[in-house]
């Protein structure tokens, strides 16, 4: 609806625009265009936009702004500005708590597409939208947001474009699904790939039933038999064969296979049971987000349980709230509110979160201070303890408490992957179990981070390394990273465990890393002019020589110096001149990484 006045009582107006009544109410949306803005205040646009830039928003005459802004503006020029639909949020923390639970109704099935890249998934979901939506809604959909809902048999399915199944798993680590069905693309030509292992693993994790959908079928070097035998061998077990996966062939290209695709996934969310109570305050995660240059802070929001309004006070991530200005569905039109299972952009929030985070509704910026108080201080008590360690393990055997050891083992090539994986898997101990939660080669890296805490899984390196971002997110987390040279002091050291004779050991903590950015000759040796890249450089750490990629020398600090003055420790940002203990061959490009030893 468009914005209108309604005028009660006149007072003088400046020259150059229309008259102003005293209290005249301005009706508006949660978003209007600032040339309309223009028109309906009686002023010119250039005025106006000189008006925004005086309040710190830039923006020109065809974008939109914001609720709160436009009322600004109009109250500066005399209005009295009145929101159109917007129906103000009067839940307190009672209701908030005794809605909870109860007048549960269903809902929408949410579904994410994971999958190797390549193998279809965004044909496949383009090809959904376009056959479910009307000639004129496909025209105005831009792909707004990274999801969007179809109907089938007059029934919604929520479809997330996004995230990968990195940000996926992150929902499932902080305590929520973002989706209640995972849906699993493979191509029948190329059939079971890496990525689809990773994907396999991260929707095990997740704990959501999966659909297999085998593409590509209209291929001729299509095999659907083979990608089936696959998916056994990876333990997925398909229906025909006395399992629980549901197969389905498709073909994202021609569409073939694409509309028994959606049967199964209206079937299996029926069989789920899927419910919300939309009469509380809403509950949800954050799917992505960015920062806009005129609009700030944009997130997209997907609702789980409750309805999100507009104006509504929200804490994401029990870390920082904002109260929602504006709403936009997948095609940019303004909504005023948001019920379980509907995704939504808006405008509001403080920070850009993180995808994955989770946001809650509250009644007002007091409690929303008060709940972020609360989780800061339980974080710090459940902070320490709270993921399992090889020794924590060990302990808990010979008490009797423990079921089960997770595991994540990254090796530094493919072919070492399966001797280690089958070497572990063939430990016998008829009290603790050993799962292989996930088995890759690379890197260790933050995905692997997120698994483990979402799998309560310890990470197993076997030959590589981690990075120092996916080192400070495991420190933070307490995720135990045990990097190994060796095959059988890694069995060896897994045996310990699951018959709880495992000794206390000591574990490395990256202190800092630096950059060698020139040589100096010094007697003896040399000594490599450096700048601190984060954390910092101590004179009683040891240290590793890192060449590309891979570890070089590892001993001790021999001299750490500022300028000719030899200094304990520089922090981040400062350049020094390091003395490695024995070692001469240092070159430029080389990354010096600082540690200590710690017992566990």
């Amino acid at each position: 609806m468009s914005p209108r006045a309604s005028n009660k009582s006149t007072t003088k107006s400046k020259p150059g625009r229309k008259p102003v009544k005293a209290n005249t109410q301005l009706v508006l949306n949660s978003s209007i265009v600032v040339k309309d803005l223009a028109n309906l205040l009686g002023i010119s646009s250039v005025e106006l936009i000189k008006r925004l830039m005086r309040k710190g928003v830039m923006a020109n005459i065809n974008q939109t702004v914001d609720y709160d802004t436009a009322a600004s503006v109009a109250t500066d020029f005399g209005y009295k500005p009145v929101s159109e639909h917007v129906e103000q949020t009067t839940y307190t923390r009672k209701d908030l708590a005794s809605k909870e639970g109860k007048a549960q109704k269903p809902r929408s099935s949410v579904v994410t597409i994971l999958g190797h890249v390549d193998h279809g998934k965004t044909t496949l979901l383009d090809t959904i939208r376009h056959s479910k939506l009307t000639d004129k809604e496909v025209g105005e959909i831009t792909q707004y947001i990274g999801a969007y809902q179809v109907e089938v048999h007059d029934q919604k399915i929520t479809f997330i474009d996004t995230p990968g199944h990195e940000a996926f798993t992150s929902m499932r680590a902080q305590g929520a699904s973002a989706t209640d069905i995972a849906v699993l693309i493979i191509s029948a030509e190329d059939g079971v790939m890496p990525q689809t292992v990773e994907a396999i693993d991260h929707a095990r994790a997740a704990e959501v039933p999966i659909i297999a959908a085998i593409n590509k079928i209209d291929k001729p070097a299509a095999d659907v038999e083979r990608a089936k035998q696959q998916l056994a061998e990876h333990n997925l077990i398909i229906e025909e064969w006395g399992g629980k996966v549901v197969v389905v062939p498709v073909s994202a290209k021609t569409g073939e296979g694409v509309d028994n695709l959606l049967d199964h996934i209206l079937i299996m969310a029926e069989m789920e049971e899927l419910k919300a109570n939309p009469d509380t305050g809403a509950k949800g995660m954050v799917l992505e987000a960015k920062l806009d240059n005129t609009r700030g802070v944009l997130a997209t929001l997907l609702v789980k349980d409750g309805t999100l309004k507009g104006r509504d006070c929200v804490v994401v991530a029990d870390t920082y709230w904002g109260k929602i200005r504006a709403m936009f569905d997948e095609r940019g039109k303004s909504v005023q509110l948001a019920q379980p299972s509907t995704p939504v952009e808006v405008m509001g929030l403080s920070e850009v979160p993180q995808a994955g985070s989770l946001f809650t509704v509250v009644p007002d910026k007091h409690e929303a201070r008060e709940r972020i108080e609360e989780a800061q201080a339980e974080r710090q008590r459940a902070r320490k303890g709270r993921a399992p360690r090889l020794d924590s393990v060990s302990v808990q055997v010979r008490k009797g408490a423990a079921k089960g050891l997770n595991l994540i083992i990254k090796s530094d090539v493919q072919g070492s992957i399966e001797p280690v994986r089958k070497s572990l898997e063939q430990l016998e101990n008829e009290e603790v179990k050993v799962r292989i939660v996930h088995a890759g080669s690379g890197t260790i890296t933050e995905s692997d981070v997120m698994l483990a805490i979402a799998s309560k899984a310890i990470i197993i390196g076997f030959n590589n390394r981690t990075e120092p971002r996916t080192k400070r997110l495991a420190e933070s987390e307490g995720i135990e990273i045990r990097i190994y040279q060796t095959i059988y002091r890694l069995i060896e050291d897994i045996q310990k465990t699951i018959t709880g004779m495992l000794e206390p050991t000591y574990v490395d903590v990256t202190e800092g890393h630096a950059e060698v950015r020139a040589i100096f000759p010094a007697k003896p040796g040399k000594v490599a002019g450096c700048y601190v890249t984060d954390g910092k450089a101590t004179r009683r750490s040891l240290v590793r020589v890192i060449r590309n990629g891979q570890v070089f020398h590892e001993s001790n600090v021999e001299s750490l110096k500022h300028f000719k003055d030899s200094v304990q420790e520089m922090a981040a940002g400062n350049e020094c001149g390091v003395g490695v203990d024995g070692f001469s061959d240092l070159a430029v490009g080389d990354i010096l990484e600082f540690y200590r030893k710690e017992k566990q």
